[in-house]
């Protein structure tokens, strides 16, 4: 079985540059039958911002794991990130506890 798969969302300007990106991981684990989707580094420019593109994203992110059939999705943001906390509960989102991470790196 795989248990991970991802799948990358990239929005252009009308000069073919990449102003907005996303990644969803769908992932299977064995507590639950269903997947769960991970979004991860959301990234729009700077001259995009305010226009759209983020929520764009996010649409899209939320549609294909619910295709995926994924029962929730999972997204992480710094403490610091007020705006993006802001802007991830526009779209439903819970503020659920901590992240615990560890570099590797």
């Amino acid at each position: 079985m795989v248990y991970a798969e991802g799948v990358r969302f990239a929005i252009t300007n009308d000069e073919a540059e990449e102003i907005g990106r996303a990644f969803l991981y769908v992932m299977n684990n064995d507590l639950h039958e269903e997947p769960f989707g991970f979004l991860e580094d959301v990234y729009v420019s700077e001259q995009a911002r305010g226009q759209g593109v983020g929520s764009q994203l996010i649409d899209k992110v939320i549609e294909t794991a619910r295709q995926r059939g994924c029962y929730k999705i999972v997204a992480t943001s710094r403490f610091e990130r007020e705006q993006v906390h802001a802007f991830y509960e526009k779209f439903g989102f819970e503020n659920r506890g901590y992240e615990f991470r560890k570099g590797l790196v």
